[in-house]
């Protein structure tokens, strides 16, 4: 009988060791593991007024590989910011997002270089900076022209001269 109990018990710690590894194989490939861990206020001052945004920092390497990719949804009022330091030319792709995004270009004083705005989801066609930038943000499609968001507009976060 002790026999019997101490085989139920090791196919029981192995099946509880299986169950671990097999959640952690399907959150690593689902890509939610890749999601920034940093979240932190940004504000764009346009024309009409000033809009706060709450922004997930992509900052590794892997964070700015992975950006959005494999996200259902996206809130208004969220994105993502890709630190892009230092200032330099900067392309993007939409391979593996599965929702539209505008995508803002950033240079170094803070000031928006360009907006790509309405991108194709799933798509692998470059979308370039053209120009130097600091920084991309990333928001659901449609928040550029929602906002009133326009180049020449200023962000104010730390990442962009202390601001």
């Amino acid at each position: 009988m002790n026999v019997d109990r101490t085989v139920g018990w090791h196919r029981l710690r192995a099946r509880f060791w299986i169950a671990i590894a097999l959640a952690g194989a399907l959150y690593a490939f689902t890509g939610l593991d890749a999601r920034a861990a940093s979240v932190q206020p940004l504000e764009i001052v346009t024309k009409s007024g000033v809009q706060v945004f709450s922004v997930e920092m992509a900052t590794t390497e892997q964070e700015k590989e992975t950006g959005l990719m494999y996200r259902k949804e996206l809130a208004d009022g969220k994105g993502m910011l890709f630190d892009f330091s230092p200032e330099q030319e900067v392309s993007m792709w939409m391979k593996n997002t599965y929702i539209s995004l505008d995508m803002i270009f950033i240079r170094a004083d803070g000031r928006i270089l360009r907006i790509a705005e309405n991108t194709e989801p799933l798509s692998t066609k470059i979308i370039s900076s053209r120009g130097l930038a600091k920084g991309v943000l990333e928001v659901i499609a449609g928040t550029a022209q929602k906002y009133g968001i326009a180049p020449g507009d200023r962000v104010a976060h730390p990442l962009f001269n202390g601001r």
